[in-house]
């Protein structure tokens, strides 16, 4: 089944990281800077998530906190399925879906939960791990694990680097980017990341929508902020490490085995690639939606819909990313004319192919070496 059919997919993500990392600080800023999405956090290990906005009710049976438009419950392991399937019901209207794992949990187990689940309704959304930059060596030591949690995931969060000097901060990027090569990595202080970089690009909401409930934000304009604590200073910025984005918009088909080429070889700080790819004569048929968290990767192919103009859509979000570089690999990716007017080779498509509904690349991401 493929979000053609479904309605569309609410990205699932694991956000992990040893005791004192920053986890909840970084959520508590996901929620505070939502910008009107409504998100639900399942939290593995039961902890104080302080959501400060109006309580919504009735989307789960065991709701333990809710406001901001946003959904806290404690859920073990063994019923996060159950759980999915009921935040992701269209009547709950969940744009993001964060499962804030115990500091001691093992993020792979839940993120293997997500991958092989049969949910039509979710996708895999990455694993981002939390790192405190002033305790790395100290964590690394006491929880050797860390290596291979950094090794899986998809973003990797460096926090507190305002704790640690600009030799030390450089030192540390470098040990995490020899030991999770395939990592986007921000750098950041309080857990103040961009959000852009976790919510879906395509799904912002609609500015009319009267459906959702009033937002933190509206509070905020209504009675103002007592800035306390580690948020004290932000004063209604956010002065955190931006997300970069490249769209790439043309009515050219793509050539399969250039784009797979492309996608199967992404460049460190991309994070993210969503969209829709035509490609031409190849499969005339269908149009694919792609995708792409990290190493994770997953095509849905779909009839074209009814008068729906065919072209590529994508929007790819990183960190630190070459703007130019990638959108000159887009274009170089598109077939030429020549191209266009050839007989297609039967198997340009048996890359593409590999990543439908399940491949090589969900099983690394769910068991890498």
């Amino acid at each position: 089944m493929n979000p053609s059919t479904t309605g569309r997919q609410i990205p699932v993500v694991v956000l992990a990281g040893f005791l004192g990392s920053g986890k909840t600080t970084l959520l508590n800023h996901l929620l505070r800077r939502r910008a009107g999405n409504r998100i639900a956090v399942v939290v593995n290990d039961f902890g104080a998530v302080e959501i400060d906005a109006m309580t919504v009710a009735g989307q789960v049976g065991s709701t333990v906190s809710l406001g901001n438009g946003c959904l806290c419950c404690a859920v073990d392991a063994s019923e996060l399925d159950g759980y999915l399937e009921r935040l992701s019901r269209p009547a709950a209207r969940i744009d993001l879906i964060v499962i804030e794992a115990s500091g001691l949990a093992e993020p792979q187990e839940l993120v293997r939960m997500i991958l092989t689940g049969d949910n039509p309704r979710t996708v895999y959304g990455g694993l981002v791990q939390v790192v405190d930059a002033a305790e790395f060596d100290a964590t690394r030591d006491r929880h050797p694990e860390t290596d291979r949690h950094l090794a899986i995931a998809d973003l990797v969060v460096l926090n507190k680097t305002d704790r640690v000097t600009p030799a030390e901060h450089e030192r540390v990027l470098g040990v995490i980017g020899t030991l999770g090569p395939g990592a986007a990595v921000v750098s950041a202080s309080y857990g103040r990341i961009d959000p852009g970089l976790l919510f879906d690009p395509a799904a912002r909401p609609a500015e009319d929508e009267k459906i959702r409930q009033l937002s933190f934000e509206d509070l905020r304009a209504d009675e103002g902020e007592d800035h306390t604590g580690e948020d004290a200073g932000e004063h209604g910025h956010h002065p955190h490490t931006g997300y970069e984005s490249v769209s790439y918009d043309e009515p050219a088909a793509m050539d399969p085995r250039r784009l797979m080429a492309f996608l199967d070889s992404r460049p460190e700080g991309l994070y993210r690639v969503k969209g829709f790819v035509d490609f031409g004569a190849a499969d005339p048929a269908n149009r694919y939606a792609v995708h792409a968290v990290g190493r994770f990767l997953r095509f849905y192919p779909e009839p074209w819909p009814r008068g729906t103009e065919r072209r590529t859509q994508l929007v790819l979000i990183g960190s630190g990313i070459d703007r130019d570089a990638l959108a000159k690999e887009l274009t170089v990716s598109a077939v030429t004319e020549t191209e266009a007017a050839t007989a297609p080779d039967e198997s340009a498509m048996w890359g593409v192919l590999r990543y439908v509904r399940s491949g090589p690349a969900a099983e690394e991401a769910a068991d890498p070496a």
